[in-house]
């Protein structure tokens, strides 16, 4: 296949394109030095979707693009940076979409849970809508919105993605040594609910996704089992044999992340409904095993 990328740089993008060496990347990316560094030389890149050929023919695009959510405060300038990363590349794309002479096949574009917004007692299937919009719902359907222009004329899928779970990214490695250290422990009351996905499985999806012609829309890229913080915790350090003895009050992540605290301190339990419907086989469905395959292998 060619595929177009965006993203390709990033945790989940050059884990799938490092899963995927026979096929044919064009890979959008700001630094193509930089690149070609962590990717390799052997795939085509550009600064620019304009400097793509409209005659370019792309089995897939995939859209990941977008600067970290929970690395900084959301201050009003970061939250228009937040935007302006997923927006305007989107926007990018599907004008592309309408002016190229061959139509990509399937057009994945990147979403993530918070686009239910949070509770403690929900459960979210790809049938639910935020009963009430907080800044990430609102940038999560904008996003989506705008992915969804082309839909009348390639198949669009929306991956609504959760906490994937690698210890070379995402917030695993973020969590993985103050619990090295002994100090890991329960974020705020631990009650939040934490959707999680296996890296292998988060790949398999896409190629799945890509695969299923039928398949279209929102798609919940989480295990069928989410945990409580609080056994996320305690598992997590079980499997690197340390105490999970410490835990973050809430005031102090508060201080630390304002309005951002939020991505860790209230959570959603999203079930993937919509792959489960249509018979797709996840390799980790428990935490606990998830864990175990990547630490202890």
């Amino acid at each position: 296949m060619h595929i177009l990328i965006t993203g390709g740089t990033g945790f989940l993008g050059s884990n799938l394109i490092k899963r995927h060496q026979d096929d044919q990347f064009t890979v959008l990316a700001r630094d193509i030095e930089r690149a070609k560094k962590s990717l390799g030389e052997q795939h085509h890149y550009v600064t620019s979707i304009t400097d793509i050929p409209l005659e370019t023919r792309f089995d897939v695009i995939i859209n990941l693009s977008g600067e970290p959510i929970a690395d900084k405060k959301w201050s009003e300038e970061r939250k228009k940076a937040l935007q302006q990363s997923r927006w305007q590349i989107t926007r990018d794309l599907v004008d592309w979409i309408k002016a190229t002479k061959y139509k990509p096949g399937c057009f994945l574009s990147g979403s993530a849970i918070g686009f239910y917004g949070t509770s403690d007692t929900a459960t979210f299937t790809e049938n639910d809508i935020p009963e009430t919009e907080d800044f990430s719902s609102h940038l999560c359907r904008v996003w989506e919105d705008i992915a969804m222009r082309v839909s009348d004329i390639t198949r669009v899928v929306l991956l609504r993605t959760g906490i994937v779970l690698s210890p070379d990214g995402g917030v695993l490695k973020k969590m993985l040594l103050p619990f090295k250290l002994g100090f890991g422990g329960k974020l705020g009351s631990g009650e939040q609910w934490m959707s999680w996905i296996h890296i292998n499985d988060y790949c398999h999806a896409l190629e799945w996704l890509i695969s299923n012609k039928n398949c279209r829309g929102p798609y919940n890229l989480t295990a069928p089992n989410p945990v409580k913080n609080s056994e996320f915790s305690t598992l997590l350090a079980r499997s690197i044999r340390r105490p999970a003895i410490f835990s973050v009050p809430a005031f102090l992540l508060n201080m630390a992340l304002g309005e951002a605290a939020t991505l860790v301190l209230d959570g959603q339990k999203v079930m993937p409904q919509k792959l489960g419907d249509n018979n797709f086989t996840f390799s980790f469905v428990n935490f606990s095993e998830a864990i175990n395959d990547l630490l202890l292998t």
